[in-house]
């Protein structure tokens, strides 16, 4: 891991397993896509793009042409946050058994896992990369009013037909807006029965918070979520007053069946 930089830090192993474990709690609150999607890798740093599609001719040759047998790759994004930690904290950690703040590692370890959500439910289409919203081929369902207590049944049921009719048949993970989630805590009438267990059973792969507008259902057979290099942390160097480091990780969602997605419009603000 040289290209992390640690062995220029004057940290031990301890302090560094210190930081990475608050890097890694700090992200897992925040990914969701990670928890449904299938995931391969860690690849490595070195993973840069990854090649998709099959070989094919740029444009047919004439007939006294020579032909062009072109490849397809998309690209791997690197996501990166700096912070800081203060030289005299820790010393004072170290040396007189201080508590230490980790506060700035887990701040930019939520701040590259924010983004990596982004990449999964939005992409970033300037570079051609899809996400689970707007992929193109998916599945889209307009649904109503989920302040209904029936609606949010109905529109996720009807998303669940739209996949099964085409071959989709689940188990199926369900993404929500924070706003559609939360008003999953209401009880039918008459019943202990919450919104969100009944949801549970049908979406067996769970349901989750996701930083989205709206909602999407997905098979697990919409592709893959490749990870070059997991989150890690690395070590820039100091200024006499605090060490600099940053954390970071290299992945791409590879959205192979899109109508294996269905996404979910509201009435309801989200």
């Amino acid at each position: 891991m040289d290209y992390l930089n640690r062995q220029a830090a004057p940290f031990d192993g301890a302090l560094w397993k210190l930081i990475d474990e608050a890097a890694v709690s700090a992200a897992r609150d925040v990914l969701t896509g990670r928890r449904f999607l299938e995931v391969e890798g860690p690849y490595g740093v070195g993973l840069t793009s990854v090649e998709v599609g099959n070989d094919d001719y740029c444009r047919q040759p004439g007939p006294e042409e020579a032909g062009a047998v072109m490849g397809r790759a998309i690209s791997v994004p690197m996501l990166r946050k700096g912070f800081q930690l203060s030289i005299r904290r820790i010393a004072a950690y170290r040396e007189m058994g201080q508590p230490l703040n980790l506060a700035p590692v887990q701040t930019a370890a939520e701040a590259v896992a924010a983004r990596e959500e982004e990449f999964i439910y939005i992409g970033q289409k300037n570079f051609g990369l899809p996400g689970l919203l707007t992929t193109e081929g998916r599945n889209q369902h307009i649904g109503g009013d989920w302040t209904n207590i029936d609606q949010a049944l109905e529109d996720v049921l009807a998303a669940v037909n739209a996949l099964d009719a085409k071959g989709f048949r689940g188990p199926y993970a369900l993404a929500l807006s924070p706003t559609l989630y939360n008003g999953l805590f209401r009880r039918y009438p008459g019943t202990d029965m919450l919104q969100l267990q009944h949801l549970r059973r049908l979406c067996e792969r769970g349901v989750y918070k996701a930083p989205i507008e709206h909602g999407v259902l997905v098979d697990p057979r919409v592709g893959r979520l490749l990870i070059g290099q997991d989150l890690m942390t690395g070590y820039i160097g100091q200024d006499g007053v605090h060490y600099q480091l940053y954390a970071s990780e290299s992945l791409v969602l590879m959205v192979e069946e899109p109508g294996a997605i269905c996404t979910i419009s509201t009435q309801t603000n989200v």
